[in-house]
C-alpha cells in the first residue's frame, strides 16, 4: 500500500474513515445556550469579574485526540498487516509455480511459507490466485479462494525425482488463456536438472510478467559410489558454489544403523569425493549413503548388490613353470577384476588349487582353460554352486580337448579357427547385445575381434543360454543355472591367444556385470535374449526427503536390466525380493549437477528468507484504549475537583497505561475460539485424521476414513459425518472421538503446541490411532524402523500409559465383531494398546476384559487407512498384501471395532453381567 509492505485483511472497513469528517463536525458542536430568566438576587453579582470561562467550541487538542481514536479503531478493524509482501507490485491474477523435486526438499518449508504469504497477500488484495506444483503436470490449474490456500499448500510435499518442468506447460497455457493478465511467481530450486533453462525460455515467451525466486544456496547430492580395493569412494556433486562446501557423509546398513562417517570438502569445485576406509565385510553391509544434514532423495544413495565388493578366486590350467606372468590368463583376469572385486590366486603348490580357493569362501570362482575331472575338485565346485556361487570359465586348448560337463551346454571338441593360415574365414566381430542379456546396453567396439572359439553343440535350449554372440550368430558367452548358482562360459581364452577382447574396456564391463550376478544368479540367468527382462516389484521407496517407506500406489515394477534414474512410475528405492534388492537412485552414476540458467527472467536470489507479517492490531487497539482513557481524564479535569487534579491525575494516567499495555490482542484467533469446522464438528460426530504434509498419505487417510464411515453407516447405527483433516497445533481436538495419525518419517516433527494438545486430548478421554505403516520391514526384536523412531520422538515427554499387544480377550476385539486381531493393508503387523490390569481370578468365564476407560493411544503398523480406502461405489483403491476379499472384510471389521470401542468404551465388557443385573431387578 503506497509502496509500503502494508496490507489490510478487511480493506472494506477503511471506507469508515470517510465518517471522520462527520465526526469532526459533531464533536465541534457545543451544548445550546441556556434560556435566560430574571432572578432579583443576581443583582448582588453585578460587577464581579469571573475568573473561569467556558469555551464556545470543543478545544482543538481534544478534537484531534478524539478523531485519532476513531481513526485507530477503524484501522484496527481493517486488520492491518505489516511486512505482508503487499509492497510487491502486481494487480492481476497470481499463479505460483513451485519446484517440488528432490532439490527443493532441504528448504521446502521455507518455500511453502513464502508461497503462503504471497498468495494470502494477493488474495487479500482481491486478486485471483492459483498454485501449480511442477510434479503435478497433468492436473489443471484452478483458482483458489482464501480458505483453500492453506489446505492446498499443506498437501504439497517434495517428490523423490526431478520432474520434467516442460510437461506442466500445457496446464499453465490453459490458465493463461483464461486469465491473460496473470503474473507468474516461480519458486525455483536453482538446479538445471529437469530442464530449467528450457522451461524458463518457454515461460518468457508466454508472458512478460514472470518472477523467479530462489533460496540462493543450490543443492548437494550423491552421484555414485565405487567399492574400491581399500575403501568405498563416494562421489559428491553440488549445483552452485554457494552451496555448503564442507560436510560429512554417513554410511548406514540395512537396519538404518550408522557404520561410518567420512568428511568432504568441495573447496571451490563442484565435484569432490569422500572415502570410507572400512573392511570389505563392513563395506558390503552398507545399504545407504546420505549427506548428513541434507534431507533429500538426491542426498541419499542406495547401495545394492551391484556395488558389493565380491571375492573372486582365480585358477589357471597353465603350469607354473611354463606360464609367463605378464602373458598368463591370470594376469588379464586380475587386472580386469581388481577395480571392483577382491582377487585371490592359488599359490600353494602343496594343496589342490580349487579346493583351497573355495575354502576362502569366494563369491565367484574363475577357471581359465582348466578342465575339471571327477573327484574332490568337482565335488567342491558342485557344493559351491549349490550354495549360490558363480563359476566363471574361459575356453582354451585344455577345455576344448577335455570331456567336462561343468559348462552351460555341451561343447564341440577341438574348437573353431578363424583367420588362420588354414582357415577360409576372417576374424569375427561381436554382435550387438540383445535385450535380456546382462550385457545389454554395453557397446561392442569395432576393433574387438575373435580369431578362435569353442563351439557349443546345437540344441533346442542353446538360444536361451546365449548372453553374447559373434557377428555370424555363434555364441561368445553362454550361461546356465546349476543348483542355486550359475555357470558362465566365455568361448574364448582369458588372454589374447584367441581374441583381443581381454585388452578392451568391454572385457572389464562384462566381468563387472557377471560378478554382480553373484547375489541371485539363478534367477538372473532365466531371462531370455530378446524377451522382456524379469520384473522387480517395488519394495521400499524414497520420499522427497530421502526417507525409505512403503512404495506409493502408482509405483510400477522395473526390469532386472533397468539402469535409469527415478521417475514418477519408478521412484528411487529398492526393488525386488528382500534378499536380492536392486536400487534405483535419483541421480545416475557420475551425474553432475549444474546451476539453473533462467535466461531473460528476473531472478531474486535469497528472497525466501522473509520475516512473518506483523498484525498491527496489537498496537492500534491499545493505543485507541489509551487515547480513550486520556480523553476521559481530560474531561474529568475540565469538570472540576482540585483534589482530583492534584493526586488522582497521576494514578489515573498510570492505570490507563497499564490497562493499555495488557490489552494487546493475539495475532491469531484466541486459544479455544471455535473455527468454522469446529462448529460443524460440535454439531455432528465425525472421525478426524492428522494432516502430515505428504499429499499421497493425506489423500489415503481421507479416502480411508471416508470409506470406513460409509461402511459404519451401512452396518451399524452409527451415522458419522464426513471425516475431516486437523492440525494438532492449531485445531480443537475435543470434538473428535478418534483421530487417525499416519506416521511419515521424512516429515519434520510438529510444533511443541501439537504435542501439548495431543497429550491433553488423550488425557481427557480421546483416542489417537498412530499407524506406523511399517509392518513389512519391522522385525520383533530387531532395530526400530524410521517410522518407529519418529513416533518415539513425537511422544517424548507425553504421558503414555504402559502398552501391550492387543490380547485376544480384549474388549476391542469384541465390540461389534468377534476378531482375533486387527488387520489393514498388511496382515503381519502388531497392534499395541493400553495394558489391561491383571485378570481377576473370579472372572474366569468372562469373555472380554477392559480397563476403566478407553485406551488413549493405539499403535498399529498395518496401514489401516489404505485397506479402508474405497471409491463411492465401494471399489478398493489400493491392493492388499497378501490380499483377497477375506482380508479386506477383516480390515473393515477391524475399523468398525475401533470406532465402536472409542464410542462405547467397556460397554461390551459390562454386558457379561447383564443376566445377573436383570435377575436382581426382577426379585
Amino acid at each position: 500500500m503506497l509502496g509500503l509492505p502494508l496490507a489490510f485483511a478487511a480493506p472494506a472497513v477503511l471506507a469508515a474513515l470517510v465518517g471522520l469528517a462527520a465526526l469532526y463536525f459533531l464533536l465541534r458542536v457545543t451544548p445550546p445556550r441556556p434560556r435566560q430568566a430574571l432572578f432579583p438576587p443576581l443583582r448582588l453579582l453585578i460587577g464581579l469579574d469571573p475568573k473561569d470561562t467556558e469555551p464556545a467550541r470543543t478545544p482543538w487538542p481534544i478534537l484531534a485526540l478524539r478523531l485519532a481514536i476513531g481513526a485507530l479503531i477503524i484501522l484496527a478493524m481493517a486488520e492491518p498487516l505489516w511486512n505482508s509482501l503487499a509492497g510487491l507490485a502486481g494487480w492481476g491474477p497470481l499463479l505460483v509455480v513451485i519446484d517440488d523435486g528432490w532439490a527443493a526438499a532441504p528448504a521446502f518449508e521455507k518455500r511453502i511459507d513464502y508461497a503462503r504469504q504471497r498468495l494470502q497477500a494477493a488474495a487479500r488484495a482481491g486478486r485471483v490466485v492459483a498454485i501449480k506444483p511442477l510434479s503435478q503436470a497433468a492436473e489443471a490449474v484452478a483458482p483458489l479462494d482464501m480458505a483453500e490456500i492453506e489446505g492446498h499448500l499443506r498437501s504439497l510435499a517434495p517428490v523423490p525425482y526431478a520432474p520434467a518442468r516442460e510437461t506442466a506447460l500445457p496446464a499453465i497455457e490453459q490458465f493463461l488463456a483464461r486469465e491473460p493478465k496473470t503474473e507468474i511467481l516461480w519458486i525455483a530450486d536453482g538446479v538445471e536438472l529437469g530442464g530449467a533453462s528450457g522451461f524458463a525460455a518457454r515461460l518468457a515467451a508466454l508472458t512478460r510478467s514472470v518472477e523467479v525466486v530462489t533460496d540462493g544456496t543450490g543443492a548437494r547430492a550423491v552421484a555414485g559410489v565405487d567399492n574400491e580395493a581399500g575403501a568405498l569412494a563416494v562421489r559428491l556433486t553440488r549445483s552452485d558454489r554457494l552451496a555448503l562446501a564442507k560436510g560429512q557423509v554417513r554410511a548406514l546398513d540395512s537396519q538404518g544403523r550408522e557404520v561410518g562417517r567420512a568428511p568432504f570438502d568441495f573447496g571451490d569445485n563442484l565435484l569432490t569425493d569422500a572415502r570410507f576406509d572400512l573392511p570389505v565385510e563392513v563395506r558390503n553391509d552398507i545399504s545407504r549413503i546420505v549427506i548428513d544434514g541434507d534431507r533429500s532423495a538426491g542426498a541419499t544413495w542406495l547401495v545394492d548388490e551391484r556395488s558389493r565388493r565380491r571375492r573372486v578366486a582365480i585358477a589357471s590350467g597353465a603350469s607354473a613353470d611354463v606360464a609367463q606372468p605378464l602373458l598368463a590368463p591370470n594376469y588379464y583376469l586380475k587386472r580386469a577384476l581388481e577395480p571392483f572385486a577382491d582377487v585371490s590366486e592359488w599359490h600353494d603348490s602343496s594343496s589342490d588349487p580349487i579346493v583351497s580357493l573355495l575354502a576362502e569362501k569366494p563369491s565367484v570362482l574363475a577357471l581359465a582353460d582348466m578342465s575339471v575331472a571327477p573327484g574332490p575338485e568337482r565335488d567342491a565346485i558342485l557344493q559351491f554352486l549349490d550354495q549360490g556361487g558363480v563359476l566363471l570359465r574361459f575356453a582354451g586348448t585344455r577345455l576344448a580337448a577335455g570331456d567336462d560337463d561343468l559348462t552351460p551346454s555341451e561343447l564341440r571338441r577341438g574348437g573353431r579357427l578363424l583367420g588362420g593360415a588354414l582357415s577360409w574365414e576372417t576374424p569375427k566381430h561381436i554382435a550387438p547385445f540383445e535385450a535380456g542379456s546382462p550385457f545389454f546396453g554395453l557397446a561392442a567396439p569395432e576393433e574387438v575381434t575373435v580369431s578362435r572359439q569353442v563351439l557349443a553343440e546345437p540344441d533346442a535350449a542353446l538360444a536361451d543360454k546365449v548372453w553374447a554372440r559373434l557377428g555370424d550368430g555363434t555364441p561368445l558367452v553362454t550361461a546356465g543355472p546349476r543348483g542355486k548358482g550359475l555357470i558362465v562360459l566365455f568361448h574364448v581364452t582369458a588372454d589374447t591367444t584367441w581374441s583381443n577382447l581381454p585388452l578392451s574396456g568391454l572385457f572389464v564391463d562384462m566381468l563387472r556385470r557377471i560378478v554382480a550376478k553373484a547375489g541371485a544368479p539363478a534367477a538372473a540367468a532365466k531371462a531370455k535374449p530378446g524377451e522382456r527382462a524379469a520384473s522387480l516389484a517395488p519394495w521400499r521407496t524414497l520420499n522427497g526427503f530421502g526417507v525409505l517407506g512403503p512404495p506409493p500406489a502408482q509405483a510400477q515394477p522395473i526390469g532386472d536390466d533397468f539402469s535409469g534414474v527415478g521417475d514418477p512410475l519408478h521412484p528411487p528405492g529398492f526393488y525386488g525380493a528382500q534378499e536380492s534388492l536392486s536400487a534405483v537412485n535419483a541421480l545416475a552414476q557420475g551425474q553432475v549437477l549444474a546451476r539453473a540458467d533462467y535466461g531473460p527472467l528476473t531472478v531474486r536470489e535469497g528472497a525466501l528468507a522473509i520475516a512473518p507479517p506483523i498484525d498491527l492490531r496489537r498496537w492500534l487497539l491499545p493505543a485507541a484504549l489509551i487515547g480513550l482513557m486520556i480523553d476521559a481524564l481530560i474531561s474529568a479535569l475540565l469538570a472540576g475537583g482540585a483534589g482530583f487534579r492534584r493526586r488522582s491525575a497521576v494514578a489515573a494516567v498510570a492505570c490507563a497505561l497499564a490497562i493499555g499495555a495488557f490489552s494487546m490482542p493475539h495475532s491469531s484467533r484466541a486459544a479455544g475460539a471455535a473455527g468454522p469446522h469446529d462448529m460443524d464438528a460440535a454439531l455432528s460426530t465425525r472421525l478426524a485424521y492428522v494432516m502430515t504434509g505428504d499429499a499421497a498419505v493425506d489423500e489415503t487417510s481421507k479416502e480411508g476414513l471416508a470409506g470406513l464411515t460409509r461402511v459404519l453407516a451401512s452396518r451399524t447405527s452409527a451415522e458419522l459425518a464426513e471425516p475431516i483433516a486437523v492440525n494438532p497445533a492449531r485445531d480443537e481436538l475435543a470434538f473428535y472421538p478418534l483421530i487417525y495419525w499416519p506416521i511419515v518419517a521424512g516429515q519434520s516433527q510438529p510444533q511443541p503446541e501439537a504435542r501439548t494438545r495431543i497429550a491433553a486430548y488423550m488425557k481427557n478421554g480421546g483416542t489417537v490411532v498412530f499407524d506406523t505403516r511399517d509392518a513389512l520391514v519391522s522385525h520383533p526384536g530387531g532395530a526400530p524402523t524410521e517410522e518407529a523412531l519418529w513416533l518415539r520422538a513425537l511422544l517424548a515427554g507425553v504421558d503414555v500409559p504402559e502398552l501391550e499387544p492387543v490380547p485376544r480377550d480384549h474388549v476391542l476385539t469384541k465390540t461389534f465383531y468377534l476378531l482375533d486381531r486387527l488387520v489393514g493393508r498388511t496382515a503381519v503387523g502388531q497392534t499395541w494398546i493400553e495394558a489391561l490390569p491383571p485378570a481377576d481370578s473370579n472372572d474366569k468365564g468372562r469373555p472380554a476384559r477392559a480397563g476403566d476407560g478407553v485406551s488413549p493411544i493405539i499403535i498399529a503398523s498395518d496401514d489401516l487407512a489404505a485397506a479402508w480406502a474405497s471409491d463411492a461405489e465401494g471399489g478398493p483403491l489400493y491392493p492388499l498384501i497378501p490380499g483377497g476379499p477375506r482380508q479386506r472384510e477383516l480390515a473393515f471389521r477391524s475399523g468398525i471395532n475401533l470406532v465402536m470401542y472409542t464410542l462405547t468404551g467397556n460397554y461390551k465388557a459390562d454386558q457379561v453381567h447383564a443376566k445377573d443385573i436383570i435377575e436382581r431387578l426382577t426379585r
